[in-house]
């Protein structure tokens, strides 16, 4: 017989190697996630609903959109001095049984998060709308304490501007106020005084 010639090996680079290993490794991962979702999705997580618990919550958010109208009406004292223009606003309420045109006051004036909090300039609008998200907020006036190319076209170029503007509530407020983000403050250590609901 002729001996047959051996024929070279396929060669594969190493790291071609190691990169089918390692995706290996990881749809083998992938797996066990997608399984243990699937066992914790049909686990015994699931709670029915009682009828009553249905009613509760309906009433609760009827009740707080009645609230909402009734706190938008009410006679209240001037709460602005003429002096002050300015206010800053926190959001310390959270979304249970809030009625979704109270939630959606809250996300205009841009406070989509508890301790989240915002400049605003005073005026009576402002006011009557706050005055129906009260329980959620809590505001104030403030007062004046001692690179940005968006803002430059208004003659806004640095920080010190950026702190006049917001504490005079000059022409440019508006368009500075947007440019800053809401303001996420921490959470109080020892809670809020005198909260009566868990939220």
């Amino acid at each position: 017989m002729a001996e047959e010639e051996p024929k070279p090996l396929n060669y594969i680079p190493e790291v071609i190697l190691k990169k089918r290993k390692s995706n290996e490794e990881w749809a083998i991962r992938r797996k066990e996630q997608l399984e243990q979702r699937m066992r914790k999705s049909k686990g015994d997580n699931f709670t029915i609903k009682k009828p009553e618990q249905f009613i509760r919550e309906y009433r609760d958010k009827e009740l707080d959109l009645i609230q909402m109208k009734h706190r938008g009406k009410r006679k209240r004292r001037a709460l602005l001095s003429p002096e002050s223009k300015l206010l800053f606003i926190i959001r310390i309420g959270g979304k249970n049984d809030m009625h979704p045109k109270t939630r959606k006051i809250l996300y205009s004036l841009r406070l989509r998060r508890i301790f989240s909090g915002v400049f605003l300039k005073a005026n009576d609008r402002v006011v009557k709308i706050l005055q129906m998200v009260e329980p959620y907020i809590t505001y104030g006036s403030g007062k004046k304490t001692g690179c940005f190319k968006e803002l430059g076209k208004y003659g806004i170029v640095g920080m010190e501007d950026i702190v006049n503007e917001v504490a005079t509530v000059g022409h440019h407020f508006k368009e500075v106020s947007h440019f800053l983000c809401p303001f996420n403050t921490q959470r109080a250590r020892k809670g809020i005084a005198g909260k009566e609901k868990a939220f």
